[in-house]
């Protein structure tokens, strides 16, 4: 425990946020009831109170225990009254302890005792007292604010080391309970120490705020200075006579405006924005926003017309070239093409010889699965036709102002896609591809798909506006071809403007000839192979084709045809004198077990099961419908997340099959002791539509009757509470599904027949096709035996319960 001075009973002044030191002067403020009458007590008296700092600041009325045990003893020097407050000057004599509460009443008093500081001279506490003066004459040089008097006090060189550690203390910009710690710190020495870290980072931070207040008081005076001087040299050279260089830069826009040989609307328009700007300050923040927008009106190609080198036979050798197969797309676009030659003949016999052969007044959109060529075949036809070619995405677009622009009064603004596409091209008639129109969105923003209308519509487009340029620019000489992937989400309007021309997927023997033909060589170049490096069989390809891809396009297979040539390339990498041919056998070494089998190879023929065609997004697909039996009241469930169209399809081959349940040889009332379970694999594959309708009524007929249904037979059609086999869509695409799983027979409605000629040739010559417009005949086919055997028919052949359609 220390040695104590004295010990006596003072009055007791509680202080919130800040914290008195010994041998410091320091101007305090009491407001309470208690702390008034305690300094006026004292200074009435002898003038000495003891001052401590509160735990707690927002405590209004603290006890003894509320405050910290060890505060200042001060003498009051000078007080003033004013209005219900006291204001006193008060200078700091000693550290003192709370060791006995004497009164509360009407004021805190208690015993305090002087406590005794470990103070001890050497080199060491000499030198760190001068290292403090030099710091805190240096944070004063810095800015620091501190009273005279006590920087003269500081500052003297006969200021004590206990004065000098307490007076600098005092000033410290730091924490309340870090002063407080500093008071408690009975150690001159250890006291010193820590007085001098609080300074030498109080240093630090004055110094970075000089550096920092140093350079933008420099960059401020450097602007001025350049202000001052660039007004005084255009005042200068305007007594001259004399224009400056943003006044060029000015002028140039005249010359440029009647270069770019604008209508006479987009001409005055451009001038109008010209004089607005020559009249301007260069120094308005608005001159860059005209200036963006007269570079943009001079950009545009308002009158550069790309001469369309329109040669039919050119074209088809170009389409063929580039892609395999595709036959009818190819032959609507070279009828496309010959209708634009014909008017370009006719155009060319008019005095207006430089003239272009006006709109086209039909858009051509792709409609496919991915990866079957419909991008890379615009580009063919805008390289056949010796046109510029721009393409642009249109797929998670949501907002209007992609296509039309944003208008000028916003910050950043710049015209949509379709006239910076335009430009781009530099001339009014490329060939531009909306990609993907078929994934635009619709939110808050607008309707994306909604300005395609205008857009896409040559008796509307001849004057587009878009919000930035707001002048009319004529896309009616724009060859737009669109892509999609389904037609399904492309809105009414929008889809009557279009021209379809749907691509089916690649057959095998198609994509084998894409992948000898193009992939492969492809992917022998990118992976810095050549032909002597590395071959491989036909037979390998084949396999490649058949057993590791099933996908509708190519993307999937050129994929793993990279995967190859980039084994290969390692090993050639090792050996460079190494060549490879790529045989059969050494697929499994380079792409691991085969991925794929025929989806019917090594199943029997089984009762409930049938396999139905369908489409998706990515092409054609097989649909294997199953159906249980088990014991219950007669409780249909569907499961297999199936649409709304689908669940209704299942309850109307459900219904009919209850309702001739006795000329297919069951009991009528079977369903009262049975439940029937209706399931369609791939769960997580959502499913919708009617054409399941035939294979939903084969499973059923078959659970029921215990036939079983032949697998190696695909069937699709819509099926009515009579039994008639209504027509379908996506032939094409669900026969080539079919072809690629090894279906052998596939039973199609017969007003489908005409669909016929989409097929490709060799499939046809590969599958059995047959025709029906009643489920009778569907099922006398699709199951191992006639149900109806015993039934009494008709002359037509049916029996005597179908409804004549």
């Amino acid at each position: 425990m220390e040695n104590t001075v004295f010990s006596k009973p003072v009055p007791v002044v509680p202080v919130r946020g800040s914290v008195v030191f010994p041998h410091t002067d320091s101007l305090l403020s009491f407001g309470r009831p208690k702390s008034i009458a305690a300094v006026d007590a004292a200074y009435q008296d002898d003038r000495i109170i003891a001052i401590f700092t509160q735990r707690e600041a927002n405590q209004p009325d603290p006890s003894l225990s509320d405050l910290h045990p060890i505060g200042t003893l001060v003498v009051i020097t000078q007080m003033m009254t004013t209005d219900g407050e006291i204001h006193a000057m008060v200078r700091g004599q000693h550290r003192v302890r709370l060791t006995e509460t004497l009164s509360e009443e009407p004021y805190l008093v208690a015993r305090v005792e002087e406590l005794t500081e470990d103070h001890f001279d050497d080199t060491e506490v000499e030198a760190m007292s001068n290292r403090l003066v030099d710091l805190f004459r240096k944070a004063v040089n810095l800015g620091k604010s501190v009273e005279i008097t006590t920087i003269m006090r500081i500052l003297s060189q006969h200021t004590d080391v206990v004065e000098l550690v307490d007076s600098v203390a005092a000033v410290l910009e730091i924490k309340t309970e870090e002063k407080q710690l500093l008071l408690e710190e009975l150690s001159v020495k250890k006291r010193l120490e820590k007085v001098l870290e609080f300074t030498t980072h109080e240093v630090s931070v004055l110094e970075l705020e000089r550096t920092i207040s140093v350079k933008t008081q420099k960059r401020f005076d450097d602007q001025m200075k350049k202000s001052i001087l660039r007004e005084r040299k255009h005042a200068i050279e305007q007594e001259l006579g004399e224009n400056d260089d943003d006044e060029d830069d000015v002028s140039e826009y005249k010359s440029k405006i009647r270069k770019a040989k604008m209508p006479k609307a987009v001409f005055d328009k451009a001038m109008k924005e010209y004089k607005r700007l020559s009249n301007m300050s260069p120094h308005n923040p608005e001159t860059g926003y005209i200036r963006n927008y007269l570079d943009w009106l001079c950009d545009m190609p308002w009158s550069v017309i790309t001469p369309t080198k329109v040669s039919v036979e050119k074209a088809g050798q170009v389409l063929d070239h580039d892609h395999y197969g595709l036959g009818k797309a190819k032959e609507r676009i070279l009828e496309f093409l010959s209708v634009m030659k014909l008017k370009e003949d006719l155009h060319a016999k008019d005095a207006k010889k430089h003239e272009d052969m006006g709109a086209h007044p039909t858009i051509l959109c792709f409609v496919g699965p991915p990866g079957v060529g419909k991008t890379s075949i615009g580009k063919s036809i805008a390289k056949a036709i010796g046109r510029e070619f721009q393409r642009v995405s249109l797929g998670g677009i949501r907002d209007e102002a992609e296509l039309r622009g944003h208008r000028r009064t916003y910050v950043g603004a710049l015209p949509g896609r379709i006239l910076q596409g335009i430009k781009n091209a530099g001339t009014r008639n490329p060939v531009f591809m909306l990609d993907e129109i078929d994934k635009l969105g619709m939110d808050y923003r607008g309707d994306p798909s909604a300005a395609l209308l205008e857009i896409l519509d040559p008796e509307q487009n001849k004057e587009f506006s878009d919000h930035y340029l707001e002048v009319p620019f004529d896309l009616s000489q724009v060859m737009f071809i669109c892509t999609a992937n389904v037609l399904d989400t492309i809105p009414g309007p929008l889809r009557d403007r279009l021209e379809i021309i749907r691509f089916a997927g690649y057959i095998e023997e198609e994509k084998f000839h894409i992948a000898q033909k193009y992939l492969w060589p492809k992917q022998v170049k990118v992976n810095g192979l050549n032909q002597k490096n590395i071959s491989i069989s036909d037979e390998a390809l084949r396999d490649v084709v058949k057993n590791y891809t099933r996908e509708a396009g190519v993307r999937e297979l050129e994929r793993i045809i990279a995967t190859i040539c980039r084994k290969v390339a390692r090993e050639v990498a090792a050996n460079p004198k190494l060549k490879i041919k790529v045989a059969v056998t050494d697929l499994q070494k380079y792409l691991g077990p085969r991925k794929f089998s025929s989806q019917i190879l090594g199943k029997s023929d089984e009762v409930g099961m049938s396999t139905g065609l369908a489409v998706t997004s990515v092409g054609g697909e097989l649909l294997f419908v199953e159906v249980a039996l088990m014991p219950g009241s007669g409780k249909l469930t569907l499961t297999g997340q199936l649409g709304s169209v689908m669940k209704e399809s299942a309850k109307a081959a459900f219904t009919w099959t209850r309702a001739h349940a006795e000329e297919l040889g069951v009991d009528k009332n079977f369903l009262k002791t049975i439940d029937v379970h209706v399931h369609v694999p791939e769960g997580a594959t959502p499913k919708d539509g009617p054409s399941a309708g035939v294979a939903l009524t084969t499973a059923l007929v078959s659970a029921v009757t215990g036939i079983p249904v032949k697998r190696d037979v695909g069937m699709t059609g819509e099926v009515t509470l009579r039994g008639r086999v209504l027509e379908i869509g996506g032939v094409k695409e669900k026969v080539v599904a079919a072809h690629r799983a090894g279906l052998k027979t596939i039973l199609l409605p017969k007003d489908n027949e005409k669909d016929m000629e989409d097929v490709p040739e060799n499939v046809k010559k590969d599958i059995q096709f047959k025709f029906y417009d009643n489920v009778v005949d569907v099922l006398e086919t699709a199951l191992t035996r006639d149900p109806f055997a015993g039934v009494a028919k008709k002359k037509s052949g049916k029996p005597s319960f179908v409804t004549a359609a």
